[in-house]
């Protein structure tokens, strides 16, 4: 199944490999059937830290299934960057910044995306991802 009809997701982080380990964590953990797209956005043009606007422009358009995309980020600058994003209209229908742990956010994203949940489902289960205990 190519992720039709299923919430993408897009990591965005100032790491390329940061963005792109996570996904590969998401997707190993939401294994076992089908499981929605997945994009990692990271770094800058150039390969160094930073946030790039035209990868995370890239990275939902190519998870966009018409389901909506939730986008989550790791630090201050790459939120402000898909806030601003949103604002300018430049991200797929029915995109939105989700509020989560990025790590744990980006399983919980893809687990809930892969079972075929609703974005509102998506954004939840991301969320609720701050309330996991460690201890």
């Amino acid at each position: 199944m190519t992720g039709a009809g299923l919430v993408g997701i897009v990591l965005v982080s100032h790491s390329a490999e940061v963005a792109e380990s996570v996904a590969a964590l998401a997707r190993g953990l939401a294994a076992g059937g089908p499981v929605a797209p997945v994009a990692a956005a990271g770094g800058t043009a150039d390969g160094g830290l930073g946030t790039n606007a035209e990868r995370i422009v890239a990275a939902a358009r190519e998870v966009d299934r018409g389901a909506g995309v939730a986008l989550l980020a790791d630090l201050g600058s790459s939120v402000l960057t898909v806030k601003a994003l949103l604002l300018e209209d430049e991200l797929p229908p029915g995109s939105r910044l989700v509020d989560a742990p990025f790590l744990e956010g980006a399983v919980a994203a893809l687990v809930a995306a892969s079972a075929g949940a609703p974005l509102a489902g998506v954004e939840s289960a991301a969320a609720e991802a701050y309330s996991y205990r460690k201890g």
